[in-house]
């Protein structure tokens, strides 16, 4: 212990050279009072499987600690306007640094936020081109340029010697009036001609002008011939000139001398040398889309404005405008039949569309695939001019949607309308002023188009000197440094002007992680959450590098993954385990890759050493024709054939960025979900898609939260609470106290606890302090008043069996085959340990990918079913994904088809059929590379998926 010299306190003497983090007795979620001591300044990978307590002890514990610690040493003003964090549930945390939580959050839905901004690259670029850009005229692609008056005499002096010149000052420009002061007040200053309109005039006996019409009036200031020693002449009257034009002056030199201009203006602001535009002083702002002064005024800088999408109009063309074709209009009205419901100008339109129709000879009852382009075209774009207003269904559905007089409207007229590209500015954000400025050749707006690597290679190739070097040398090296950082992450292929919002959670955590490595720190503990997700096997060297980077830099880097290369990497590697949920929360193993691999016990050491190998099929399913997707050309395909076999498990692999999400996402899902729903889904570019038809419904499971309050759960979100209620609702003593199945949710007044609101907690408001959640006092937690926890089955109340495992209450309800049925579904998932009333906010992604599917299991097969998954591997162990491919499996076997968006080796070597895109990202990607069995992709040449396939298989067979 350590005395205290100004206090007489004894505080506990602190090791400055503390060179690791120990954590006693941990026990947030289900961390069973674990103790953990880690290195610093290593590499440290958390494993396990899924719901094992990894996140728990990495984010809930180690960051959340490290972030209370940060908030609880600022003053209590700043305290009031933070986000504040709880306690976690742990003895004792020492030697903790600050911590960085880099997790799987997309960076947000704000539509005016890109690539280029969330890494300030962008904020550098502005500057770059405002302090060295050119700026030329947008109107006439003339330089731009500001001169002061000395400059413009020294231009003229050093014309041609001889050359005869006169100069002007511009006073007038187009504008009506008879001008007579102003003739009045030149007399006075001594000027003796004018030039209006294009001729010369002397001043005196001149009145006034023509009201009605638009003049140009300039007053000549001197007549001039070019040589040295008429120098101080010349700069006289360029003063005087520039003086009365106010900042501009013209000379004008008479045909035949040997001068390339014979009228040329000159200003002292910037303005356009041809036309004469004025433009503002270039400042940062000027190249911000953010900004008024540098945003486009057609979209407000954000580059899409609300249009009809022409796509989303007509769904089912054998269908005839009389019947419906386009349901924003409806079926042709008929006397006496339903009221049209949402717009009064509908009988109008019919009515114009009647009288166009006959005009045209366009045959109302003939089905819309049958009628011409031309006719086609009429209907929806108006027939032009001389068609008295009529503007077709694409006129009257905007007029609609703008003017809508009630929600339901424009809620109605707005699935007909989808974000377009701009057609002010192109999509390039910024206004004409700032889309002429140019750095090398090349303006901002063009920059933002180019993938990272692009933009590197350009950077990289640029030469500053003399007063360039002085003004943009740092901050020419900062552009450089955070596009290397961009690629070292894997996110080459991205552009600049990509929206945020279009990123996944995995690219969202690369940008954040490429920040890091920005900003230079050293000392600090960094917690991530699988960076790997959506990286193809041939990036996860160069993100890795990355990792040991920012460890060599001297932090303490905390992975939680399953990724098997990232293991081999680690300097130390935390096993958990050994199931999940209540069975996990143990740290099985801790060591070096090697010292896991010997574990015996350890579930991880058991795949990572070949004890234990996911495997792949010996005979490969037989697959359906399936679907023919032809001429697929959105975003960066390159017009691509591509089928897509029935009843097959099929993989969609590829580099990050090569056009795997857009083929699946953008054109399969929405085109399938249109025929089989007639969904408002606006499909991607194609010429064609075949086989449709041969599915009766589309599911798509991603990773998104099943709930977002911790009144959602497995219980509620697969519906098997609903039957549970029910059954509770049948038992005698709910007969005899008249209780029906709304007695038995917490979610409506009755029986539920009041007192809570069905919530089991209350909140405690500490105004600058955290707030506290406490059990409430009056059903301790268990969300039911006392009438409804009387009811019971088996001993248990309802509280009782929303605190059971899955797998307790599998058994408990075994005589009851609709719930059972459900429970078996969340059991084939591997989700035995987990509580029917886990809060959904607990859920990892995994988790509530595998619940989404135990409910699409539930539901009655009808095959011909298409499920679309997104890298289901997120977040799940070797031991999850096992399951995940019986799951997979189950659902192919009952005569479904599985296509699933992969990276993971293991799942695409598991595969029916595969569909490798690329060969790169971005704009080298887009091409279909390889179609076939794992095997026979493993043999394709230039195929990177081929190549670790090859190598898997080839492992396998030593």
């Amino acid at each position: 212990m350590e005395q205290s010299a100004s206090s007489g306190l004894k505080l506990p003497l602190i090791r400055r050279d503390q060179k690791e983090i120990a954590v006693n007795g941990a026990r947030e979620h289900n961390l069973k009072n674990l103790d953990l001591t880690l290195p610093k300044r290593k590499l440290v990978v958390f494993t396990g499987p899924s719901g094992s307590g990894k996140s728990s002890m990495a984010f809930d514990t180690l960051y959340a600690e490290g972030r209370r610690r940060y908030v609880e040493s600022l003053s209590t003003y700043a305290r009031q306007f933070l986000g504040q964090i709880e306690k976690p549930d742990f003895d004792q945390i020492t030697g903790l640094s600050p911590t960085i939580s880099i997790e799987q959050k997309t960076t947000g839905s704000n539509p005016r936020s890109t690539v280029g901004t969330i890494t300030e690259v962008h904020d550098h670029l502005r500057v770059l081109w405002a302090r060295l850009g050119e700026q030329r005229c947008h109107r006439c692609d003339e330089p731009v340029s500001a001169m002061s008056a000395q400059a413009i005499a020294a231009q003229l002096i050093e014309l041609p010697r001889g050359t005869k010149f006169m100069l002007l000052a511009p006073l007038v420009r187009n504008r009506k009036g008879e001008y007579r002061e102003l003739f009045d007040a030149l007399r006075k200053q001594g000027f003796v001609r004018v030039r209006v309109d294009g001729e010369f005039v002397e001043l005196d006996g001149l009145e006034k002008l023509k009201k009605s019409y638009r003049h140009d009036i300039d007053v000549v200031v001197d007549r001039l011939i070019a040589k040295p020693e008429a120098a101080s002449r010349i700069q006289e009257s360029v003063d005087r000139a520039v003086h009365v034009g106010e900042g501009k002056c013209l000379a004008l030199a008479p045909e035949g001398q040997e001068i390339e201009w014979k009228e040329r203006l000159f200003s002292t602001e910037r303005s356009c040398s041809s036309c004469g535009t004025a433009f503002p002083e270039l400042t940062h702002q000027s190249f911000s889309f953010n900004s008024p002064l540098g945003m486009c005024r057609g979209c407000q800088g954000i580059g899409s404005t609300p249009q009809v999408d022409r796509g989303l109009l007509v769904i089912d063309d054998t269908k005839s405008l009389s019947e419906g074709v386009i349901e924003a209009i409806g079926p042709e009205p008929v006397p006496g039949g339903r009221k049209w419901r949402w717009h009064a100008e509908v009988a109008d339109f019919w009515f114009d569309l009647a009288v166009i129709a006959r005009a045209r000879k366009i045959d109302l009852a003939k089905p819309w695939a049958k009628l011409s382009g031309a006719q086609r075209a009429v209907v929806l774009e108006g027939p032009g001019e001389g068609a008295k207003g009529f503007k077709g269904v694409v006129g009257f559905v905007e007029h609609a949607f703008e003017h809508a007089s009630s929600k339901g409207a424009r809620d109605f007229f707005g699935e007909f309308m989808g974000e377009q590209t701009c057609p002010t500015c192109q999509g390039r954000r910024l206004r004409p002023e700032s889309r002429a400025v140019f750095f090398r050749g090349e303006s901002l707006a063009e920059i933002n188009e180019l993938d990272i690597d692009q933009a590197r290679a350009f950077f990289e190739g640029i030469e500053l000197k003399d007063r360039e070097a002085l003004i943009a040398e740092e901050l020419l090296g900062e552009i450089r440094r955070r596009l290397r950082f961009l690629q070292d992450v894997g996110l080459s292929y991205l552009t600049l002007n990509r929206p945020a919002g279009s990123l996944s959670g995995g690219e969202s955590q690369r940008i954040r992680l490429a920040s890091q490595l920005g900003s230079e720190l050293s000392g600090v503990l960094y917690v991530l959450d699988e960076p790997s997700i959506g990286l193809h096997q041939r990036d996860h060297n160069r993100l890795l590098s990355t990792l040991e980077e920012l460890r060599d830099a001297g932090n303490s880097v905390i992975v939680v993954e399953h990724d098997r290369e990232t293991m081999e990497r680690a300097d130390l590697v935390v096993d958990f385990g050994p199931g999940a949920g209540r069975l996990g929360g143990e740290i099985v193993a801790v060591g070096t890759p090697e010292e896991i691999r010997q574990t015996e016990g350890s579930v991880t050491g058991d795949y990572l050493s070949g004890r234990k190998k996911l495997g792949w099929p010996e005979r490969r399913r037989e697959p359906g024709e399936g679907i023919w997707i032809r001429g697929a050309r959105e975003n960066n395909l390159k017009g691509v054939d591509v089928h897509i076999p029935s009843r097959a498990f099929v993989c969609v692999t590829g580099v990050s960025g090569a056009g795997k999400s857009t083929l699946v996402n953008d054109i399969l899902f929405p085109a399938i979900a249109r025929k089989v729903y007639f969904k408002h889904r606006s499909v991607g570019e194609h010429e064609s898609i075949e086989g449709l038809d041969r599915y009766d419904k589309v599911i798509e499971i991603d990773q998104s939260p099943i709930g977002r309050t911790p009144r959602s759960n497995p219980a509620t979100y697969t519906k098997v609470f609903d039957h549970i209620r029910g059954f509770f609702a049948e038992l005698p003593e709910s007969k005899m106290y008249g209780f029906e199945a709304g007695r038995f949710s917490f979610n409506v007044t009755g029986g539920r606890c009041e007192a809570c609101s069905g919530a089991g907690v209350n909140r405690v408001e500490m105004s600058f302090l955290a707030d506290v959640y406490v059990p409430c006092n009056l059903c301790l937690g268990k969300r039911f008043n006392a009438s409804t926890l009387r009811v019971r089955y088996r001993g248990n109340s309802i509280a009782d069996v929303l605190e059971m495992t899955i797998a307790e209450a599998a058994e408990l309800f075994e005589a009851h085959p609709k719930i059972r049925r459900i429970l078996q579904t969340l059991l084939d998932v591997g989700l035995d340990y987990m509580k029917l009333g886990q809060a959904s906010p607990t859920l990892s992604g995994g988790e509530a990918q595998r619940v989404k599917l135990s409910r699409e299991l539930a539901k009655i097969a009808t095959g011909d079913t298409l499920y679309i998954l997104d890298e289901p591997s997120t977040g799940l162990h070797f031991e999850d994904i096992r399951k995940l491919l019986k799951v997979v499996d189950q659902l192919v076997d009952a005569g479904n088809t599985v296509v699933m968006i992969e990276h993971n080796t293991d799942i695409i070597a598991y595969a029916d059929h595969v569909i490798d895109v690329g060969p790169e990202g971005g704009v080298d990607g887009g091409q279909i590379v390889a179609q076939g069995t794992p095997e026979e992709v493993a043999k394709v040449k230039g195929s990177y998926t081929g190549k670790f396939l090859a190598e898997l298989f080839d492992e396998a067979a030593r």
